[in-house]
């Protein structure tokens, strides 16, 4: 079987032809996928940089989603110390009440003052986000990691706010007190002359400071992690447009490229028609 031989002319444009139509393969992949680079095939070094950054993203996008929860933790916990602070001013409420009542009255008073005391501690008990209790307990922790490729962290500490027993049938001075049943709130404490009612309306006002102390480091650290979480957002979005840069095709661009093809396609499919009517015009001189 003998090999056929083709003109030069002919060779060259069929090159011609089979080179367009690859260039137009790679092109239509381009708009197709969106991709110029799509594989380490296409461009190792770009490819390798581009899933670097995507990595990256997708680890920060993980972080983000824990700074998300990490805030509505530290909401829940500044909602319930507000909600809480609301308990205190109504305690005051029947301290400052009880002032002109009578011992009936009072020792009302004092059951309704244990009552919401009993409350307080449920609310504070009940103020969890997802299992996390930071206003009941100083051995619960919030732990957040900001990045992995860093020791970027921030931990916040629980408190202890709730109710404690009382001592010696008064308040103590930096927590409050329940079991005030026996109390019926006489009007004076022994070796001292500042009425009972007085006493308690300061310790309740110690505990409302206790608080507001509490809500107040808490609410700079939501504000913090809502910074952090501004950052990470965009730091997210900087590192997928560093990926896409080295990795996303031009459509505009791929566009055009393809309609120059495709006329070049033509014109090379003409060229070729050229060059073999050449050829037969060279046989015909032998008939």
């Amino acid at each position: 079987m003998s090999n056929i031989t083709l003109g030069s002319a002919t060779q060259q444009n069929l090159l011609s032809l089979q080179n367009i139509n690859t260039q137009m393969q790679t092109t239509q992949n381009h708009l197709s996928t969106g991709l110029l680079v799509s594989s380490a095939v296409d461009n190792a070094v770009k490819f390798f940089q581009s899933q670097a950054l995507d990595n990256r993203a997708a680890d920060l996008s993980t972080r983000k989603d824990s700074i998300d929860q990490g805030i509505s933790s530290v909401t829940t916990a500044t909602q319930g110390i507000q909600s809480a602070i609301s308990i205190l001013q109504q305690m005051q409420g029947l301290v400052t009440s009880a002032k002109t009542e009578t011992a009936t009255q009072r020792a009302s008073a004092a059951k309704q003052f244990t009552t919401l005391a009993t409350q307080l501690n449920q609310l504070l008990n009940d103020t969890s986000y997802q299992g996390l209790n930071l206003v009941n307990s100083t051995a619960t922790k919030l732990a957040l990691q900001f990045s992995q490729s860093s020791s970027s962290t921030l931990n916040i500490v629980g408190q202890n706010l709730l109710v404690s027993k009382s001592i010696s049938g008064g308040f103590a001075v930096s927590k409050l007190v329940t079991g005030l049943a026996g109390v019926t709130f006489s009007t004076a404490v022994s070796g001292n002359k500042t009425s009972k009612f007085d006493v308690v309306y300061n310790a309740l006002n110690n505990a409302i400071s206790t608080f507001q102390a509490a809500a107040q480091s808490l609410g700079s650290n939501v504000s913090f992690l809502q910074t952090r979480l501004s950052f990470t957002e965009q730091y997210i979005a900087t590192l997928q447009g560093g990926a896409n840069k080295l990795t996303v095709a031009d459509v505009n661009v791929e566009s055009t490229n393809l309609v120059t093809l495709q006329t070049r396609q033509q014109l090379a499919i003409q060229s070729l028609s050229i060059a073999t009517q050449a050829e037969q015009s060279v046989l015909r001189l032998f008939h």
